[in-house]
Order: C-alpha cells, then structure tokens, then sequence
C-alpha cells in the first residue's frame, strides 16, 4: 500500500522544463532534418505531459502513437521485469522514430523498448528523456536526448507520479516521507 504521509519539494520548475524542450525541439529538428514525417512514441503514462509539450516544440511534420511499458505497478522500485501492456496502433517498418520516456532510472523499460521497437525495423530509432538518474543505471544505456540529469531521488510531477498521484503537478518535485 503506498504511504501517503508525504511532502513534495519543488526540484525543477515549469519555466526551466519549458525553456529545457525548447532547446531540445530544435536539437531533435537538426538530427531529423529532411524526414518525411516523424513517429514519436511515447511511453505511457508518465510521458504524456512531456510529449505534449515535446511535440508542440517540434517544426516537423510527426505521427504520435503510444506504447505502454511496465516495470513498477505502484511501488518506488523497479521489478526489473518490464511488461507491455499497450502496443503501438501504427507501422514503424522504414520509419524515422523518437522514442519518449520520462525518466531513465535503472534503464531496464527503455532497453526492453528499444529492443523491441528495433525488431520492427524502422529506418531510425531515437530516444529522449526527460530525466535521467544514472546512478542508478542496471543497464548499459543512455537516452540520445536528456532533459535532466538528476540525482537518485524519487520524483514526482509533470506527468510522473507515486501511485497515481501527483501526474498534474506543472513541475519536477522530489517526494520527502515524513516520519
């Protein structure tokens, strides 16, 4: 059962969220420059905020669809087992792909993503994130694009959440339990 006696402290603020897609909307442009039309996957359900914005940003033409992957039900911790529950609807066989996650922590849900997005053969397969803990990486991967760079907290807000909570908050916040 998750704990509900909990604080949330601001960790990054909606202005430097948007200032951070911003740069990476024009980064993204130049790689995928000339692409006829971009897929940009996301992974539910934390990414649906970032993505939103993210896609906004972008003066591409994009094709958005959605993937959902597991590996924490409702807990603070990674299973390490990662599940999908939701398949993409498109093809992405010969096509530029962006794959957006929102938080790279021990890296097992973005490499079984990738892994499995490559079986498909897409002509270009990319990946964002929005943040990224690598200390406490399992996996040896790495997003093509990272918003942040965060230390090993567990965070909440702009579509992240603990337990179905806190998805609505317009910035990053580090959840302090108190005793």
């Amino acid at each position: 059962m998750p704990r509900t006696d909990y604080v949330i402290d601001e960790m990054i603020s909606a202005k430097s969220i948007a200032a951070r897609i911003e740069a990476l909307a024009k980064d993204i442009e130049a790689a995928f420059s000339g692409t006829e039309k971009l897929v940009v996957v996301g992974l539910l359900r934390g990414s649906f905020v970032f993505i939103a914005d993210l896609v906004r940003e972008l003066d591409l033409n994009v094709e958005v669809d959605f993937l959902e992957a597991s590996s924490y039900g409702d807990g603070m911790e990674s299973s390490r087992e990662v599940r999908i529950l939701k398949d993409l609807r498109g093809e992405i066989a010969g096509r530029d792909v962006l794959v957006v996650e929102d938080i790279v922590d021990t890296g097992f849900t973005l490499s079984h993503v990738v892994r499995f997005l490559e079986s498909r053969d897409p002509a270009r397969l990319r990946t964002i994130a929005l943040l990224d803990k690598p200390s406490r990486r399992e996996v040896d991967i790495k997003a093509d694009w990272t918003g942040f760079e965060i230390p090993d907290e567990f965070v909440v807000g702009y579509g992240i959440d603990y337990a179905q909570r806190n998805r609505n908050l317009p910035f990053i916040g580090k959840v302090r339990f108190v005793e």
